[in-house]
């Protein structure tokens, strides 16, 4: 079978994955992954240096880029691997492009990402992070398989 990925919607997809990301863990729910994570109990020293860029786990603006283009290569293929996904799914679902784009996104992030992060939710003792995290794999998948949909 030939499978047709438009690179596009798939860039497109991890650009918009980046924004929602920013949001949601900024002004949407950023002071309670703060708090969830720690940092707030951090000293004076860590949290200047946080604020300069160095809240990276290898420090410094450098290691703060590093951490965004890592992410970003993670997302591109997370979305090519939805848009793979999503043609494949269209012969089985028969839906709208749309709807086979929201469908699969919805499916994936419940198969596959919430069963992982429970996993580590769970031995790690952290469900709060577990909801912030899950909800945002929502959202953030579910316009990507709009983006995919819309763009096929």
């Amino acid at each position: 079978m030939n499978v047709v990925i438009n690179y596009w919607a798939v860039l497109a997809s991890a650009v918009a994955s980046m924004v929602i990301g920013s949001i949601w863990f900024g002004p949407l729910f950023g002071k309670m992954y703060i708090s969830l994570m720690g940092m707030d109990k951090k000293t004076p020293e860590e949290q200047a240096a946080m604020s300069a860029g160095g809240g990276s786990a290898s420090g410094g603006k450098k290691g703060m880029a590093m951490t965004y283009v890592w992410q970003f290569i993670a997302s591109l293929v997370m979305f090519y691997v939805l848009a793979h996904v999503t043609e494949l799914s269209q012969n089985f679902f028969h839906y709208s492009n749309v709807k086979t784009g929201l469908t699969t996104a919805f499916w994936v992030w419940l198969g596959f990402i919430v069963p992982v992060m429970l996993g580590g939710a769970l031995w790690g003792g952290k469900m709060k992070l577990f909801w912030l995290g899950i909800g945002n794999m929502l959202v953030t998948l579910l316009v990507g398989g709009l983006i995919i949909g819309m763009m096929k």
